[in-house]
């Protein structure tokens, strides 16, 4: 039987409402890795606007642990649980932290999350832009194209603008 104490893996730990960016300065201060992914946005108050970092997908922080701290990240003030699917924290792969940060690093690219189920669609492939060769799912939302990109694990779905010239149909080969 394989000892999985050290191997580590990404999970999404849900928190409790607007404590995102104090579970990760307290899983940093614990040295544990964690993402929290953030993003610009202008926030409209009675009497003024102002850009403000809020988190890009409220109500989880992303956790890089091995099973040696998996019960040190529950202590931590403000965690509610693992993201868990079929009955064991869903571990979340490499590739969609990665995407998500490489996401994030484009200023010019709008993104949003939404919790919002998708009928299943036309898959597309970016072929040109800071996203070249991501492969999601074309839907119509708020009047714009985007792609949608599942993050099976987590049941969201993530939005991104892209030009219609940045896209080919995708059926894998």
């Amino acid at each position: 039987m394989e000892d999985n104490t050290f191997k580590y893996n990404w999970y999404a730990i849900r928190v409790k409402s607007r404590s995102e960016k104090k579970v990760f300065f307290d899983l940093e201060e614990q040295k544990i890795e964690a993402y929290l992914p953030m993003q610009r946005k202008l926030r409209q108050w009675s009497d003024r606007k102002k850009w403000v970092e809020m988190p890009l997908i409220s109500g989880y922080v992303f956790v890089y642990i091995s099973r040696k701290e998996y019960e040190s990240v529950l202590k931590i003030y403000n965690v509610v649980s693992y993201i868990y699917f079929e009955g064991k924290a869903a571990i979340i792969r490499e590739e969609d932290i990665n995407l998500l940060k490489r996401m994030l690093g484009q200023v010019e690219v709008a993104i949003e999350i939404t919790a919002e189920q998708f009928r299943p669609g036309q898959k597309v492939e970016i072929v040109a832009g800071p996203l070249l060769g991501v492969i999601g799912e074309l839907i119509d939302f708020k009047g714009k194209d985007k792609v949608a990109l599942r993050i099976p694990p987590l049941g969201y779905t993530v939005l991104l603008e892209a030009p219609g010239k940045n896209l080919r149909s995708y059926s894998p080969s």
